[in-house]
């Protein structure tokens, strides 16, 4: 007798995922508690010389690649762009965790400088500006990340690689069906406005 391939059930598979979601709820809190700490901090606290330079050679150096992109493309660069980045969020932190701690100390802390420097030279009414490019985004990588946080616990079970191909897959499921429709959405509103703006 012939066994019955079951069929994809996407609509089951995005229900699992949302319950996967909930289930890790407090490492994506981790994560956006230490993201918004350095959020503050950065735009409190001026970087060292060196640092400032650095962040500043990066911010160049991003304008200068996207500056004549069209629409198209601007959205595609940044949709590919934060893919990766989200992607390898999550992969890397099956190293225990450190990448994305790492990860959301840098970007939090990135956000808060440049959000002072625009404030400075715009008054705050250009935080609200700059909200619309975060709004779906920002989630996107406050899940990716706490999915990674997770996936780097399971060195502490007992049944390791059961827990690591387990949080594997459940952390990849909400990736394809969760963050990467985020990004898409982020990116051509952030692309959009961007052109628009110019």
């Amino acid at each position: 007798m012939k066994k019955v391939k079951k069929s994809f059930d996407i609509i089951k598979e995005y229900k699992k995922s949302w319950e996967y979601l909930k289930e890790s709820k407090n490492f994506i809190f981790i994560i956006i508690g230490i993201f918004v700490f350095f959020v503050l901090v950065g735009f409190v606290i001026p970087p060292p010389e060196f640092i400032y330079n650095e962040i500043m050679k990066f911010v160049e150096e991003l304008f200068e690649t996207t500056k004549d992109m069209s629409m198209s493309q601007l959205i595609g660069f940044i949709i590919s762009n934060n893919t990766k980045s989200t992607f390898f969020g999550i992969l890397l932190g099956m190293f225990f965790g450190i990448f994305p701690i790492i990860s959301a100390i840098s970007n939090g802390y990135l956000l808060g400088f440049v959000s002072a420097l625009s404030v400075q030279n715009a008054g705050f009414s250009v935080l609200w500006k700059l909200l619309p490019h975060g709004i779906f985004e920002l989630p996107a990588v406050f899940i990716s990340l706490g999915l990674g946080l997770k996936l780097g616990t399971f060195i502490f079970k007992k049944e390791k690689m059961k827990h690591l191909k387990e949080y594997t897959i459940n952390s990849f499921k909400v990736f394809f069906l969760v963050i990467v429709p985020l990004l898409i959405i982020a990116g051509i509103i952030e692309g959009t406005l961007m052109v628009l703006s110019k």
